[in-house]
C-alpha cells in the first residue's frame, strides 16, 4: 500500500532522460562549451577504456579506475554519461585504451544554466552586448550561438529557442569559452554568463512517427499548492512545449508574466512546468504529443486506496482459506490412515486364534 501511495502522491518523473550526445573523431580533440544541469554523454569507441580528468575549477585529477565521480557513469563500449554536471567539472577529459595510448580528449567547459539570461524577439528583449575584458591582452567578450532549434509547434503560431554561450578572445587568437580560457583564474563579470533567445515561428506539421505516449497522474502539493511536471524525453537543447485543456502554454506568455498559471523552469528548456490548477497537461517534443499528465483529486487517490486495502483483504482471505484447506485434508489423510490401521488390527486378531486352534489340534495328534 505504501508503494501505491507514493505513486499517487508523488510528481510526474522522468521515465527515460534526454541528453546530448558528442562524438569526437579518433586521436582528435574536441572543445565545446555545454550547460550545467542537463545529461551530456562523451563518446569514446574503446574497449577497456580508461579515462582521466581534470578539472580547471580546484585543479583536481581523477580516474575512472576506480570511478570517483559520483555522477559520471561509464557505459558499455567506453563512453561516459556525466549526469547533472557542475560548472565546477569544467576541465580535461582525456580517453585512453586498455595500452594506454589516446583515443580521444574533449575539453568541457559546463557553463551555469543557474545564470541564463533569457530574452524573447517578440517582447522587445535584446541579447547581452559584447564587451572588453581588461586581463592585459585587451579580450573581447561575446556570445557564440548555436543554430536555432526547430519550432515547438507545428500548424500554428510557435517559438523556437536557441542557445548562446560565453567566448573570450585575444586579437589574432582562437576564441574559446570563458572559463576554459580562464581555467582556474577567480574573476567575475556579469557579462560572463549563457544565453538564451526565443523567438515566433509558424512551420507545416510533418507525419507523426506514432511513438509511444507515456502518462501519469500528479496531484498538487497541500503546502505549495503546486506540481511539477517532467517532459520525459524533452532537453534545454531541444524543443519542448507544454499544452493545458487545449490553450498553448508559450515562452512569451511566462517570459513576460502575462501567464501566471504556471511556471517554467528556464533552466531545462521547458523540460520542467510548475501548475498551480488541476488540468489536463500535454507535454510535445518536436512537435510530437510525448506525454500527457491527468489531475488526481483526493476521492481518486482514497478509492485507489480502498481498491488496494481490499485486494489485500482478498488476498489474506484467499490465504487463510487455502490454510483451512490444508488443514481439513490433512484431517482426512489422519482419519483415512487410523480407519486402515483399524482393519489391519481386527485382521490380525482373527488370523491369530486361527493359528493357535491349528497348533493345539497338532499336539493332539502326537
Amino acid at each position: 500500500m505504501l508503494t501505491t501511495l507514493w505513486l499517487l502522491l508523488s510528481f510526474a518523473v522522468p521515465v527515460l532522460g534526454f541528453y546530448v550526445s558528442i562524438n569526437c573523431s579518433h586521436g582528435k580533440l574536441c572543445q565545446r562549451a555545454l550547460l550545467s544541469n542537463n545529461d551530456i554523454l562523451l563518446h569514446c569507441n574503446s574497449s577497456g577504456a580508461q579515462w582521466h580528468y581534470f578539472f580547471l575549477h580546484d585543479e583536481t585529477n581523477w580516474s575512472s579506475h576506480p570511478l570517483s565521480v559520483p555522477n559520471v557513469e561509464i557505459r558499455p563500449g567506453g563512453s561516459i554519461l556525466i549526469k547533472n554536471p557542475l560548472p565546477s567539472q569544467t576541465g580535461f577529459y582525456n580517453c585512453q585504451d586498455k595500452n594506454g595510448t589516446q583515443v580521444v580528449q574533449y575539453e568541457i567547459d559546463f557553463q551555469d544554466v543557474s545564470i541564463l539570461h533569457i530574452t524573447h524577439r517578440g517582447l522587445g528583449q535584446k541579447p547581452l552586448q559584447s564587451e572588453s575584458l581588461s586581463l592585459g591582452s585587451k579580450e573581447l567578450i561575446f556570445t557564440h550561438w548555436d543554430p536555432w532549434q526547430d519550432c515547438n509547434r507545428c500548424g500554428e503560431p510557435g517559438e523556437r529557442k536557441r542557445l548562446g554561450y560565453c567566448y573570450i578572445q585575444e586579437p589574432l587568437e582562437k576564441p574559446l569559452p570563458c572559463w576554459l580560457y580562464l581555467g582556474g583564474a577567480r574573476l567575475w563579470s556579469s557579462r560572463m554568463r549563457p544565453e538564451m533567445q526565443v523567438e515566433a515561428c509558424n512551420v507545416p506539421c510533418e507525419t507523426s512517427n506514432g511513438k509511444d505516449i507515456i502518462f501519469d497522474n500528479f496531484e498538487l502539493s497541500e503546502e505549495s499548492g503546486s506540481a511539477w511536471l517532467t517532459c520525459p524525453p524533452g532537453s534545454i537543447y531541444r524543443p519542448t512545449v507544454w499544452e493545458a485543456n487545449n490553450t498553448p502554454l508559450t515562452w512569451q506568455g511566462q517570459l513576460s508574466g502575462q501567464d501566471v498559471s504556471t511556471i517554467l523552469d528556464p533552466s531545462s528548456g521547458g523540460r520542467r512546468l510548475q501548475v498551480f490548477q488541476p488540468a489536463i497537461y500535454k507535454c510535445f517534443v518536436h512537435q510530437e504529443l510525448v506525454a500527457r499528465f491527468n489531475p488526481m483529486t483526493k476521492v481518486d487517490i482514497l478509492e485507489s486506496l480502498r481498491r488496494d486495502e481490499d485486494g489485500q483483504q482478498q488476498e489474506a482471505g484467499e490465504a487463510q482459506k487455502g490454510k483451512a484447506n490444508s488443514v481439513l485434508k490433512g484431517l482426512k489423510l489422519m482419519l483415512l490412515v487410523g480407519t486402515i490401521l483399524g482393519l489391519l488390527g481386527m485382521l490380525l486378531k482373527l488370523f491369530r486364534p486361527s493359528r493357535s486352534k491349528r497348533s493345539n489340534h497338532v499336539l493332539l495328534v502326537k
